[in-house]
């Protein structure tokens, strides 16, 4: 089972699964593509754009977890 933590990039959880892409852009993470995808972690790129990182990274933990 994948742990998703806010340390992580977004590239990093992105290569365990394309899918999760839906929920970076339901929290407004759009630029899933950019150098900063690959180079901030998640809890940078959530303060960057106000993002409530915690709930962030329970939805991707959520996803990892459930069947699919």
């Amino acid at each position: 089972m994948s742990v998703i933590t806010k340390d992580m990039t977004i590239m990093d959880v992105l290569k365990k699964d394309k899918e999760v892409a839906g929920i970076f852009m339901k929290y407004g993470l759009y630029c899933l593509g950019c150098p900063g995808a690959t180079m901030e972690s998640i809890e940078d790129a959530g303060k960057v754009h106000g993002i409530d990182i915690d709930n962030l990274v329970n939805d991707l933990n959520k996803y990892f977890e459930s069947d699919k």
